[in-house]
């Protein structure tokens, strides 16, 4: 039994009940096997027909209660398995959505995908066959040995020794089976992986002229996966072929049994008959939990994807530091916001940022961080968006420790806008409510003046109702970057952050941006990751990265005087003297 299962919400009334179910089923099988020994026994005596008929009648009756009760387990164990599919799946995603997109491109968005679809629905087959079959072969099984006890004694202990060899062999081959099954579902994922990559960049590939052998690797990543799962059932149909054989010898040595003695004559035909009807009902929830075992080992290590992705720790709060959970988060966008000794490292144990220490008083609405490619101003950005956790060191707000437990408290006061905004195939109003679902048409009408998206709207002919997304009109990227300023201009949202918001756009377009983002988020706080250099004379304060590290914070007058790092990549020499820094224009 594994033991993950209690930790399912509801599990231990539904296995209450499915156990009670077994018990059931278990007496309409000692039932059904009683009636038809005797009925078979009254016609072997020659005694008239008619004396065969009750024995008959309660044989067919056991008979369909004992349909009846598994009817009702695969029910009961269907809707429960349903519910906590679902559950899982909410869960999955509420996780992804806390963890935010840093993890989502860590993980792969393949694999995610495929977890919260394709891996869900594995998990809920898993749930579905895996818990009635082992409480079967707990109960039925126990229920019926106890029986044929009581009918013959010989009979009984040959049951019991072969039930342990049956078993051995079962892990043995279920350990064997589930190491090919780790493999196929390796396999699917990078599938999947292959797949999603495909569809992102079809374009480029198209572009390039290289969609064909990427076509290629595709197919063999498929024939990778076809070869894992061709693996898979051998094993699967190997357990299966042993299971069969090994009970059908059990068996065979219980009936072989049974006829020497009854032509000695030390049992009787009914109990002999009775103990070989049992005999293959006392093996038959051990088969049909080894079938149903490979048929949702797959389940089984999606169910183990997901959990590690939903049992990540959450912080723990220090007993002389009060968190923002004791006393609630009251932000408002002139708050002080520290810093102290953040830390974040890398799986391998690099790091990403080391010993980041800054503070944002009330006076800095605008914060600007800046540093080369792979300087941490995106690990930044997402640690102050808690999206991630640091791996030592802490954010305080206003005094307060801000933990894990009010993560989800804590980004409801913040509007993040990446490098590419996405678009949802809804509505160009939808899009634009996506903070502000119950926002009126004249709360986006004005949101729509503010960051200068008019003129697109009225050349759309279905104006704020016009489909726009994957399933709709196609828009540049100066306009989905317009329409991500207009989703955080309406949700009122003190805390802004922007990640490279204008880099893949023209030199024309990000300056009319730039002075719309520095217009509409005047009375808001906000941090800019960039590395364009020219944003910098309107911050209130300047952090430059370097290498993980914060090398400088000031303003960007405070930081040129100095004439240190944040000078050098202004003025475009490196330290070297040799190096340039792209600062377009400045």
């Amino acid at each position: 039994m594994d033991k993950a299962w209690f930790e399912l919400k509801g599990i231990r009334p539904v296995m209450l009940l499915l156990a009670a179910l077994s018990l059931l089923q278990g007496a309409a099988v000692i039932t059904q096997a009683i009636f038809l020994a005797k009925a078979v026994t009254i016609l072997f005596n020659k005694d008239p027909l008619v004396m065969a008929w009750p024995s008959l009648a309660l044989f067919f009756a056991a008979f369909a209660v004992r349909h009846t009760t598994i009817w009702l387990q695969r029910r009961t164990a269907g809707r429960f398995a349903e519910a906590a599919g679902a559950s899982l799946r909410e869960r999955l995603l509420a996780r992804l959505f806390e963890r935010g997109p840093g993890f989502a491109a860590q993980e792969g968005s393949g694999k995610l995908v495929t977890l919260a679809l394709d891996g869900v629905d594995r998990f809920r087959n898993y749930l579905e066959l895996s818990i009635p079959r082992m409480i079967d072969m707990m109960a039925v099984t126990l229920l019926v040995l106890v029986y044929v006890f009581t009918l013959d004694m010989i009979s009984g202990v040959i049951l019991t020794i072969t039930m342990p060899i049956l078993v051995g062999f079962f892990i043995l081959l279920g350990l064997a089976a589930r190491k090919q099954a780790d493999k196929q579902w390796r396999s699917y994922r990078l599938l999947s992986h292959h797949f999603t990559d495909s569809l992102r960049g079809l374009q480029t590939l198209r572009f390039l002229g290289r969609s064909r052998a990427h076509g290629e690797t595709v197919g063999k990543v498929s024939d990778q996966y076809r070869t894992a799962t061709m693996r898979t059932l051998r094993v699967a149909f190997l357990s299966s072929f042993a299971l069969d054989f090994f009970s059908m010898l059990s068996v065979a040595f219980v009936a072989v049994g049974l006829g020497l003695r009854l032509i000695s004559g030390s049992v009787g035909l009914e109990a002999g008959l009775a103990v070989l009807i049992l005999a293959p009902e006392y093996f038959m929830p051990i088969r049909q939990l080894g079938s149903d075992y490979h048929a949702s080992l797959d389940g089984k290590e999606a169910w183990g994807a997901i959990r590690s992705i939903l049992s990540a720790e959450d912080e723990a709060t220090e007993p002389n530091v009060q968190t923002a959970n004791d006393k609630g988060l009251d932000i408002t966008g002139q708050d002080i916001l520290k810093l102290s000794d953040v830390c974040f490292l890398n799986e391998d144990g690099s790091a990403r940022l080391e010993h980041v220490s800054a503070s944002v008083e009330p006076h800095m609405n605008m914060i600007g961080i800046v540093g080369a490619s792979g300087a941490g101003k995106t690990t930044l950005l997402s640690l102050l968006g808690g999206f991630s956790a640091p791996t030592s060191g802490e954010l305080i707000l206003n005094g307060c420790r801000l933990s894990a437990y009010t993560q989800a408290e804590w980004q409801r006061h913040i509007a993040y806008i990446p490098q590419h905004p996405y678009l949802f195939s809804a509505t160009l109003a939808d899009n634009i409510r996506f903070y502000e679902p119950e926002a009126s048409n004249q709360q986006i009408e004005w949101a729509i003046d503010a960051v200068g998206l008019r003129e697109l709207v009225d050349s759309l002919p279905g104006g704020l109702n016009e489909p726009i997304g994957e399933a709709g009109r196609t828009l540049s990227g100066g306009q989905a970057q317009r329409i991500a300023l207009a989703r955080a201009l309406l949700s009122d949202r003190p805390l802004i952050l922007l990640d490279e918001p204008t880099a893949h756009l023209d030199i024309e377009t990000e300056w009319e941006l730039k002075q719309t983002i520095l217009s509409v988020f005047k009375h808001k706080r906000m941090f800019l990751a960039t590395h364009r250099l020219h944003w910098m004379p309107d911050m209130d304060c300047v952090w430059m990265m370097n290498q993980g590290r914060l090398e400088e914070a000031g303003s960007h007058q405070q930081l040129v005087a100095q004439k240190g790092e944040y000078y050098r990549l202004l003025t475009g020499m490196s330290e070297g003297g040799d190096g340039r820094y792209e600062s377009n224009g400045q």
